[in-house]
């Protein structure tokens, strides 16, 4: 059995904060951010607005666009780091807000990997034949754990949610191969205290590496090459760390999704936000080899290969 995406979907708070809009508050300017991280604009969650309300926005449209009902559904993973509260978890206020009634339920913590981690667990899963439809994740409202006067982390965060299926695919086609990884060591270089702490230096060198080291060794556990790939879609962390994946695949532009410039950096739901984006856009097609790759705080990562399609 191949497990893979059978239907996904995604929310975005209507709020735009743009650069200007920093400029305002605080010591910066648009050139400095969009030349060193390669965000114009990002969305904001209101205060009347919980990470689970995004969430199950998000999964209400993967629902439908897998063709299932919420009582089809066998587990929800949610990959946070914001959760409305520490307890329960995002996943059980989701079950029930769903009506997901037989599905199991839990949070998954790996920042902003999360996303990576929740889809291998439900792959596993679904290819057991333990479960048939699994639904992940990965939904953050950053904006309630940033320091606003930060100039260094303020301008880089947004709020958003995307949700996949994961369940059965046409033989062919689903996840292919995968890498998870952790190194707690360096858990200092980013973590939350009351706010997002961060050094951006350590975290831009470890990133640079790992994302590129990830993409190529889930290539050559699925025995494929980099001119075997289609698409890349990378965290949207910083575009100079994804284009040093890209460069790393020897990837033409035009073969990267690039959405940091419109949402920022919005953790574990960027993956997710992006699919659905090129999707639309026209440039995932069914039978496309992608490569997904994410970097996160503990500090954690992961990748998948996967055939796209059902």
């Amino acid at each position: 059995m191949n497990a893979g995406i059978v239907g996904i979907g995604r929310y975005l708070p209507e709020k735009i904060v743009t650069n200007a809009d920093l400029e305002k508050i605080m010591d910066t300017s648009d050139e400095w951010i969009r030349t060193r991280t390669g965000i114009e604009e990002r969305r904001i969650a209101d205060d009347n607005t919980n990470t689970s309300d995004m969430g199950f926005a998000a999964a209400q449209k993967a629902i439908q666009d897998a063709g299932i009902t919420p009582e089809d559904i066998d587990l929800i993973l949610v990959a946070t780091v914001t959760p409305d509260q520490p307890f329960p978890s995002v996943a059980c206020m989701l079950q029930e807000r769903l009506g997901a009634k037989k599905a199991a339920a839990m949070d998954v913590s790996a920042a902003c990997a999360g996303f990576m981690y929740g889809i291998i667990t439900g792959k596993q899963f679904v290819e057991s034949g333990a479960y048939k439809h699994v639904l992940v994740v990965g939904v953050e409202k950053l904006s309630k754990i940033t320091d606003w006067n930060d100039r260094n982390t303020a301008v880089l965060f947004g709020d958003g949610a995307g949700a996949v299926i994961v369940g059965e695919v046409s033989e062919g086609r689903g996840i292919l191969s995968f890498e998870l990884g952790a190194d707690g060591t360096g858990a200092k270089h980013l973590y939350q205290d009351e706010y997002i702490i961060m050094n951006g230096r350590e975290v831009f060198k470890f990133a640079v590496r790992q994302m590129g080291e990830s993409c190529i060794n889930v290539l050559e556990k699925a025995g494929l090459t980099k001119e075997d790939v289609d698409f890349l879609i990378p965290h949207q962390a910083n575009i100079r760390i994804m284009e040093a994946s890209r460069q790393r695949l020897e990837l033409p532009v035009e073969k990267m999704s690039k959405t940091v410039h419109k949402y920022g950096n919005t953790s574990a739901a960027s993956i997710p936000i992006s699919i659905v984006e090129e999707i639309e856009a026209g440039r995932i097609k069914d039978d496309d080899l992608i490569v997904m790759v994410g970097f996160g705080g503990g500090l954690t990562w992961g990748a998948i290969a996967i055939r796209w399609g059902k």
